[in-house]
């Protein structure tokens, strides 16, 4: 599929290339239409980027449950007059000119089933006193600490189970654009299709109605026809020749939208070319109904909209009650003019803090904001169950749509021949005069009407095919999923 693109994209580039003074033109296939679109679209690139940020939050996210090394450093100069006490107990002004420079290097570790932090680290810090041309070292060889809520919210446990479904959904949605970009290029292309159509009825018309009505005059001016139809025949020729003209705009129209959503950004004339038969597909409902629940984005969004909703009313409840911040470090500490007596017969140091928040009078506010979060839950969880409901119906009725359409394609394109049959023995009868103008005239029409019905089940049928594809992410032509090539756009 890929070499495919990268052809029809050389060969577009080397038509543009060719030294032609006429308009350069590219004839396109649906297929062809739908690579295009896919590969180089605005929408398309668009979709792709946002995959691809949602890629990078989700390693972002996978970065918090691994180990962080890191090194700090914090130098500062005090070179001032600053309130000190002293050791019997008053206060001075002291003047002051210091330097202090220090290193730390941490590990640090999040626990993903407390919420708390794991640390170690080793420091060592370095007090010069300018004043007094001295210095001195701290160092603190090794700690390890714990920090932890013990009754609050825990974000990394709701991030594990938010997160990879958040990624999941937006891999998919990925897809599912790429599907509805292809359904996209399926409208302009048929839109396109359907007015070179009108053009080239409207030039047959008009070739026509120019004929038949050279053809009256002599007829008339011997007396075998009427003035009325004389008339009648060449409000016919002009009539026509306004729908050449209206066709010729539309076409050009068409050919202008189709350029600007595949990205095509040279002025080549496009021809859709509605050759390719269509395919003998018939889809099984409940086949359907499986991939579409294993597939689709939709049904990840509902499953993470009920998270969510829990998620809120977690941290109502954490919020509304105890709050208790446990902090807690042990190692070993020492102090020394020169660098090795700082390292040397370390001293043992402990600090334990435990910050405790009880509300006693809130006035009902803690419980108003759980049960408000509460009810929004229980409003997703109903609005999840009607979405299902919904989702699965459209996937049924589409479904039966498509099973019915390649029916409906042949009906009609069987209806146009026959139309077109009809038209052409309806002119050599009016020729050999054995019918009127306005059989001939019903004749056109009924062709006209016919060749948009073909044109417009054609649509509908790849119109409703590609809808299924992105409901269900699945290849039903050559059953296989389509869920592979997400990661083929990281590359």
């Amino acid at each position: 599929m890929m070499k495919k693109t990268c052809l029809l994209l050389c060969t577009l580039l080397a038509s543009l290339c060719k030294p032609c003074p006429a308009q350069d033109t590219l004839r396109l296939t649906l297929d062809d239409c739908i690579q295009l679109a896919r590969q180089q679209s605005p929408t398309a690139k668009q979709a792709i980027h946002t995959f691809r940020s949602a890629y990078w939050n989700y390693r972002y996210y996978r970065a918090n449950y691994l180990p962080m090394l890191s090194l700090t450093s914090n130098p500062y100069l005090n070179r001032a007059i600053n309130k000190i006490t002293m050791s019997d107990g008053t206060v001075q002004f002291v003047e002051q000119n210091l330097l202090s420079t220090d290193l730390t290097l941490s590990l640090t570790q999040n626990v993903p089933w407390t919420g708390g932090t794991l640390f170690v680290e080793t420091a060592a810090q370095r007090l010069d006193l300018l004043s007094d041309d001295t210095h001195s070292y701290q160092t603190s060889p090794i700690n390890i600490g714990y920090s932890q809520s013990l009754f609050g919210y825990n974000t990394l446990k709701w991030d594990r189970k938010l997160e990879p479904i958040r990624y999941r959904e937006a891999k998919r949605s990925m897809i599912e654009a790429l599907e509805l970009v292809a359904a996209g290029a399926t409208e302009q292309f048929f839109s396109l299709a359907q007015a070179q159509s009108s053009l080239e009825i409207a030039n047959s018309n008009f070739a026509h109605a120019d004929t038949l009505y050279n053809y009256a005059k002599g007829r008339y001016d011997i007396g075998t026809i009427s003035e009325n139809e004389m008339l009648q025949l060449e409000l016919n020729r002009l009539t026509e020749e306004t729908n050449r003209m209206n066709a010729q705009i539309e076409v050009e129209n068409a050919e202008q939208e189709l350029r600007s959503y595949l990205g095509i950004l040279q002025e080549v004339k496009l021809i859709a070319d509605i050759a390719s038969p269509i395919p003998d597909v018939q889809i099984d409902l409940a086949s359907a109904l499986m991939l579409a629940a294993q597939n689709s984005p939709d049904v990840l969004n509902m499953q993470l909209r009920k998270l969510e909703s829990e998620r809120a009313v977690a941290k109502a409840r954490s919020n509304a009650g105890l709050k208790d911040d446990l902090y807690l470090r042990f190692g070993l500490t020492q102090t020394g003019k020169d660098i090795q007596a700082a390292y040397k017969h370390p001293l043992q140091q402990q600090y334990v803090t435990l910050s405790v928040t009880l509300p006693i009078l809130d006035w009902g506010r803690g419980k108003g904001k759980v049960r408000v979060a509460k009810s929004k839950r229980d409003l997703v969880y109903s609005q999840v169950d009607q979405n299902q409901t919904d989702f699965e119906q459209n996937v049924r009725k589409l479904v039966n749509q498509f099973n019915l359409q390649k029916q409906r394609v042949h009906i009609a394109r069987r209806t146009d021949h026959t139309a077109e049959r009809r038209a052409t023995v309806a002119r050599k009868l009016y020729l050999l005069g054995k019918s009127s103008i306005l059989d001939l005239n019903a004749s056109t029409t009924e062709k006209e009407s016919a060749r948009r019905s073909y044109l417009t089940s054609l649509h509908d049928y790849w119109s409703i095919y590609f809808t299924l594809r992105s409901l269900t992410l699945y290849d039903f032509l050559r059953n296989a999923p389509l869920e592979d090539f997400a990661e083929q756009t990281l590359q």
